[in-house]
């Protein structure tokens, strides 16, 4: 067991988990957890009072649902332990076992997760909006009706008939509630056989008291532990500054259990990515509390929101369903290798057309290929094998893979290891297993299934429902966003037992020979180097000790904005650190942060509007029903202005805000709309220029009014609700984004945004050095935050602290950033200072720990443009020393791996030779002929 745990607490996965701020090291605590619990009831099976170990699982399970669902999995292995201590095994019983097993892990994740808040739901709707009742009456009552069922069950079950009317009455009431909610015959007709059996099992078995209690109890603690979801409820009651969809009652508690953001994907029976649409089908409506009526009303009607496909486009097992972006379909034909099969259709157009429809087989061949080989059985060859990098890798043979370590086995795969670049050899999740845990795992799983059957089943379920069948369920697309073998980690516990039970094979094996307890002895020597290895590899990469980046790049960001500034992020990387600074460090408490993506939800545009912290509400022109669910959260933009002038963006928003400028544009239904395509925004450049927002280099640059034309024919929530505070500010706050380029989906911001420090000011002055996406640069006030004032960067050039593939990735903004300021130094001659901001850069983020890449080809140039030559020529030389590697790696290659590095091959050959032409550009002709040997080298070889 010390072996099994130690090589689970080092492998890749778990360790990971565990040094992150995430559910999974939580989830395998209750994974493992239940699993110890059932084992204990197993020992004490037979004694009177062993029940209680089954609540304990089940009170576990409960609350494991407000952790993550993946502990659920761990039932169907409870249920075989079960069903092999009570009765003697036969295949009738295992079949039936694996049934019930199935049965009860549906029962929780599809009927008590759901359908108890479903149920507290449709209560509450008919309660208020069909009897008139106050808000929160009918959750009232059906919280005691199941507080009434539970209480009266144990009643009866305990002291018998005297409580059976009140148990049925209970029972009767609860399925009444049940049946009432349910939509369609079939669902109907479920209920009431639901219901039926559970009254016929109270009138007739008497004897199964004992077992309905059980079961009674269960669920009692089930939804016990369930019932700590309550705290989300409790928080958005309280307007909490953090309250994502704001689930304040059971209505929209359901929205946020379902996971509706997320969407769906089909499972068993579902859609090929190409297949035609052709109708749709209506959801149910979403409703919403209306304090002014009193009563719930239809924010989205959600009609013709389901997509219905030609069936010709059919499978069952889809494994290859999505469409939502060009990458996924074309990574299927590439791992599917599809050939199709042709169908002819009739486009929406009414014109024939020819669609090539992937086979049964290629959908198979995509599953057990991507979805099983990619993104299962290749993480757990990470964590049992060896890892080759960090870097997400998508099927090629130089990132992501995993490796042994064993030479003719690795280069076999992924092509010649002794060229294989040395900086690429120094990433620390370059770890060599040799084989040696999967070797001892598959030991202990041959001992376990030739010991004991019955319990090597048990923990094979357990290790397939944790990996293998959550492949399944998932279904995942192809470039998923980062690598998901977190998911995975109870599998590989699973699998860890395994490795524990090798050192018994090896133990009972030495017994033939030596004495037992030397025999025990001389195992775990034997097998003490697996854990070893695994710890002494993994180490480096999953040490976080002294790393502060999250919280420093989160400061740095906070800092670079004035007081009382509204900062517009764009996704969870440049969010949530800010949300700690402020919310745990109280850092920077003023400045207002306003994720893009998540203001397309009614409930954050209404957060937005309120004081937050020590920052004052957001400014709005619109009312705030105008931003409830259903209402404009799509905008018409309908040119209606023939003046050739454009429109004050103030006059547009009091246009929406007016109900009575809504149209019929033939949906039947009235819609807000923009009147005109050109706006604009006026300046008051005396109020401007005293109000502090401008920097003092550009006070003489300062427009009259900013123009803009919105590129498309509609605008969603988000954008309209940043026209609004655009056009309502009018000036008086700071607006900052983290990125131009993923922020402004109605009109083009970036002309109007200028770098400072980490963010880009919105301003009245056109941009000097204007980069497409990412706007222009104050220069001064840039290079003040950079230079002066931000002097904490996580630590990452500490040799101690751990630079993981997300910090690498982040440090390309802020390396960036120094760039550009050297750049506009550079341009207004302050060479001194350009060169002062290249250094820091790379004394923050060094290149022996944060590797160069093409993009640091500007740190050549600019080195040389500041009059640096000596520190040019190191970047030249260590660049091309680093395109070299690569060079030579791609050229040593076989054929049958060189072909898929060609564009790469030349890529590396003229960054080499872009870097000489620089270096003999500026006269450093002994650079260029070192570098241009390198490369005559390379090629001859």
């Amino acid at each position: 067991g010390f072996i099994g745990a130690l090589a689970y607490t080092f492998s890749d996965s778990f360790w990971f988990s565990a040094v992150e701020g995430e559910v999974y090291a939580m989830s395998s605590f209750f994974t493992a957890l239940v699993f110890w619990a059932i084992l204990k009831w197993e020992n004490v099976a037979d004694e009177e009072h062993s029940v209680r170990w089954i609540i304990f699982i089940a009170f576990m399970v409960g609350l494991s649902i407000g952790v993550h669902l993946l502990n659920l999995l761990a039932i169907p292995a409870i249920t075989y332990i079960y069903y092999y201590k009570k009765y003697k095994p036969n295949w009738k019983g295992f079949l039936l076992t694996g049934v019930i097993s199935i049965a009860l892990l549906a029962l929780i994740m599809y009927g008590i997760i759901p359908e108890i808040v479903n149920l507290f739901g449709k209560t509450e709707l008919f309660f208020v909006n069909s009897l008139g009742l106050p808000f929160n009456t009918g959750t009232i009552f059906f919280a005691v009706v199941l507080i009434s069922v539970i209480i009266s069950g144990l009643l009866y079950t305990i002291k018998g008939n005297k409580y059976r009317n009140f148990f049925l009455l209970s029972l009767i009431v609860f399925f009444i509630i049940l049946v009432g909610s349910r939509k369609g015959f079939l669902g109907v007709l479920i209920s009431l056989a639901i219901g039926g059996s559970c009254i016929y099992v109270v009138l007739k078995l008497k004897k199964a008291r004992p077992v309905i209690n059980a079961v009674i109890l269960s669920l009692a603690f089930i939804l016990i532990g369930y019932s700590s979801f309550l705290m989300l409820v409790i928080r958005a009651n309280a307007n909490t500054p953090i309250n994502e969809n704001a689930p304040g009652d059971a209505i929209s508690l359901l929205s946020y259990l379902n996971r509706e953001q997320y969407g769906t994907w089909p499972l068993f029976y579902g859609q090929f990515y190409n297949a035609p649409v052709i109708d749709y089908k209506d959801q149910s409506p979403i409703y919403q509390k209306d304090e002014e009526s009193g009563k719930y009303v239809i924010a989205d009607s959600r009609k013709g929101t389901v997509p219905v496909y030609d069936k010709r486009f059919m499978t069952l097992f889809p494994r290859m369903w999505s469409n939502q972006k060009q990458s996924h379909i074309n990574a299927y034909k590439n791992w599917g290798k599809i050939k199709g099969v042709p169908i002819t259709i009739t486009n929406n157009s009414g014109k024939t057309e020819t669609l090539i429809r992937p086979t049964f087989g290629e959908n198979l061949r995509f599953f057990f290929n991507y979805q099983l080989g990619h993104m299962y059985f290749r993480y757990f060859m990470w964590n049992f094998v060896g890892r080759q990098n960090d870097i997400e890798g998508h099927g090629g043979i130089e990132d992501g893979n995993w490796i042994s370590g064993i030479k003719f086995i690795d280069e076999a795969r992924l092509g010649n290891q002794e060229d294989y670049p040395e900086y690429r050899q120094q990433n620390p999740a370059f770890n060599r297993f040799y084989f040696l845990p999967l070797i001892l795992g598959l030991i202990g799983l041959i001992y376990h299934i030739k010991k004991h059957p019955h319990d090597s089943f048990v923990v094979a379920l357990l290790f397939f429902m944790t990996g293998i069948a959550i492949v399944i369920y998932l279904n995942q697309t192809p470039f998923q966003p980062r690598e998901r073998d977190y998911s995975y980690s109870g599998s590989f516990y699973a699998f860890s037992i395994w490795i524990g039970l090798g050192v018994l094979a090896l133990s009972d094996w030495l017994r033939k020979y030596i004495k037992p307890v030397a025999a025990a002895v001389l195992a775990i020597l034997i097998a003490f180097p697996v854990p070893y290895i695994m710890g002494k590899e993994g180490w480096d990469d999953h040490n976080r000790s002294h790393k502060t980046a999250a919280r420093d790049f989160a400061f740095a960001y906070l800092d670079s904005t004035q007081p009382q500034s509204i900062l517009f992020t764009f996704g969870d990387n440049d969010t949530f650190p800010l949300w700690y600074a402020q919310e745990v460090e109280n850092h920077r408490s003023d400045v207002r942060v306003v994720n893009y993506m998540l203001a397309s939800g009614d409930w954050y545009i209404h957060q937005m509007a309120r004081k937050v912290y020590d920052s004052e509400p957001l400014p709005f022109t619109l009312k705030p029903e105008q931003y409830d669910k259903g209402n404009n959260d799509v905008v018409l933009v309908v040119d209606l202005n023939k003046s050739g002038q454009p429109i004050l963006l103030r006059d547009i928003m009091r246009f929406i805000a007016d109900e009575r400028n809504k149209r019929d544009f033939g949906e039947g239904q009235l819609l807000s709309f923009i009147p005109s395509k050109t706006i604009r925004i006026p300046v008051d450049t005396a109020a401007v220029k005293a109000s502090g927002i401008i920097p003092d280099e550009m006070k003489n640059k300062v427009l009259p009014y900013l123009n803009f034309t919105i590129r498309k024919n509609y605008i969603f929530k988000n954008d309209l609700m940043l026209l609004d505070i655009l056009a309502t500010n009018d000036w008086k706050r700071p607006i900052y984004f983290t990125s131009p380029s993923g922020i402004g989906g109605a009109i083009s911001l970036d002309e109007y945004c200028h770098l400072e420090g980490m963010v880009y000011k919105f301003l009245p002055v056109k941009a000097s050095d204007y980069i497409k996406g990412l706007g222009g640069i104050s220069a001064d006030t840039c290079y003040d935050i950079l230079v002066n004032r931000i002097k904490q960067w996580g630590n990452l050039n500490d040799p101690r602290v751990t630079v993981d593939r997300e910090s690498f990735r982040n440090t390309a903004i802020p390396r960036q950033n120094y760039m550009r300021v050297a750049q506009s130094m550079v341009n207004k001659g302050k060479y001194e200072e350009a060169v002062k901001a290249l250094d820091l850069s790379l004394q923050y983020f060094p290149t022996s720990k944060i590797f160069p890449d093409k993009y640091m080809l500007s740190y050549v140039d600019l080195y040389y443009a500041a009059k640096a030559p000596e520190k040019a020529n190191t970047m030249a030389l260590e660049l091309a020393n680093i395109f070299s590697q690569d060079l030579n790696f791609y050229l040593s290659l076989e054929p049958k791996f060189s072909s898929q590095y060609e564009q790469e091959m030349s890529e590396s050959a003229y960054l080499m030779q872009r870097i000489s032409q620089v270096a003999a550009q500026n006269g450093q002709d002994s650079t260029a002929k070192v570098i241009e040997g390198m490369i005559k080298l390379k090629l001859s070889q």
